[in-house]
């Protein structure tokens, strides 16, 4: 199937992925006072009186809110934001299917992050829970910081964190099968935008001990006085080693090669100079870093990739569905790293011993037994670290 011809054909006939449904009857005299005028006055003034009333006669409780700036849609990059719209339709259909969690997609027309800011605070009031997505770095980081000070629920950046949980969830996995230990691994991540940055803060998080960032310019040193701010903090905690260099002389020895970057921007040669036993997990869409074939042929002991054409695909729609089922089940405040972690561990422990090979690190994203075990982690995770307020 040709899957991009196909879905234009799918979209013009759905005509959107999401509708509004109706939980209440509206067929009477009494319905209709129940409902709405006039008895519906009784739950405002019980909502005036005490705002966190709004969780339990409202929506809110299961709601969440699907922001994006249009700036970083996939691979496609600044498109706008009604470009970006099918994927947020998408994104929310994926809440509802896997979580079930209502989700609306909200495009913003400006790239301003004050405005961005602003309104996202202004309509949170409707919302129990804000995933930021597809928002271009390094704006993407001060958004989400901003907005976590601000609001008193879960903000959460799925691009940056959804996609360092699920990548962290197939390290497990594969060192198992690689019989390596996290506090022994080189690790060399290609790509420094809000997904390698995320990535490296949770391996670190994680008790990985030796990260390396990469960018298209080369290895990211402390020190190097073109950084920008969001490669700057990043180098005060990785590359210790203090490696200079291009992404050849970063994979050298590495255990594990994390690509989040370019096309093709890794060679056979590369991948044969890692450790043995070495772990590649390739995310770029739609092409790899390197194809699978190749990387296996090179030596790579396991392989991932972002597609669904191939086994290992590494898919943060593991991730959200679940981690906002379970904030919004005990109302986090927050998606803190503790919660982050949980959420790794509960997909990697879906797949069973028995289950678990070379080809299959990860469970299908399909799979509604890792959404429940994510929901689970996440709720208990943030029960335990004081997050949670029910």
């Amino acid at each position: 199937m040709n899957y991009r011809e196909e879905s234009l054909k799918k979209h013009a006939e759905w005509k959107g992925k999401i509708e509004t449904v109706c939980r209440v009857p509206t067929d009477s005299r009494e319905a209709l006072s129940l409902a709405y005028t006039p008895g519906v006055a009784e739950p405002c003034m019980a909502i005036h009186n005490d705002i966190e009333k709004s969780f339990e006669l409202t929506r809110r409780w299961n709601t969440v809110a699907v922001i994006t700036d249009g700036t970083a849609i996939l691979g496609l990059g600044d498109i706008g934001p009604e470009a970006g719209m099918p994927v947020m339709e998408g994104k929310c259909a994926l809440f509802k299917s896997y979580g079930g969690v209502d989700a609306f997609p909200i495009c913003l027309k400006t790239k301003d992050p004050d405005e961005i800011v602003k309104t996202v605070e202004i309509i949170s009031g409707s919302f129990g829970g804000i995933n930021l997505e597809d928002i271009s770095a390094p704006r993407c980081f001060g958004i989400e910081t901003r907005l976590k000070e601000k609001l008193g629920i879960p903000v959460f950046h799925d691009d940056q964190h959804g996609t360092a949980i699920v990548v962290t969830a197939a390290l497990i996995n594969a060192l198992k099968l690689a019989e390596k230990k996290k506090e022994d691994l080189k690790v060399v991540i290609n790509g420094a935008g809000a997904a390698g940055i995320s990535i490296g803060k949770m391996l670190l998080s994680y008790g990985v001990k030796d990260v390396t960032m990469v960018d298209k310019f080369g290895i990211i040193c402390e020190g190097d006085e073109s950084l920008n701010p969001a490669h700057a903090e990043i180098s005060e905690i990785t590359n210790r080693a203090r490696l200079k260099g291009k992404l050849a002389e970063a994979m050298k020895g590495a255990d594990v090669f994390i690509g989040v970057s370019a096309p093709n921007c890794v060679s056979k040669e590369m991948v044969s100079s890692m450790a043995g036993k070495a772990i590649v997990f390739t995310c770029a869409n739609p092409v790899p870093e390197i194809q699978r074939k190749d990387a296996l042929e090179a030596g790579a002991f396991i392989v991932g990739t972002g597609s669904s054409e191939h086994p290992n695909q590494i898919n943060n729609v593991l991730v959200f569905p679940g981690l906002f089922r379970g904030a919004l089940d005990v109302r986090a405040r927050d998606v803190n790293r503790e919660m982050m972690i949980a959420a790794a561990e509960g997909i990697a422990a879906c797949v069973s011993a028995d289950e678990l090979n070379r080809d299959f690190i990860l469970p299908y994203a399909y799979d509604k037994r890792a959404h429940e075990s994510v929901a689970r982690a996440v709720a208990e995770a943030a029960r335990r670290t004081g997050v949670a307020r029910k």
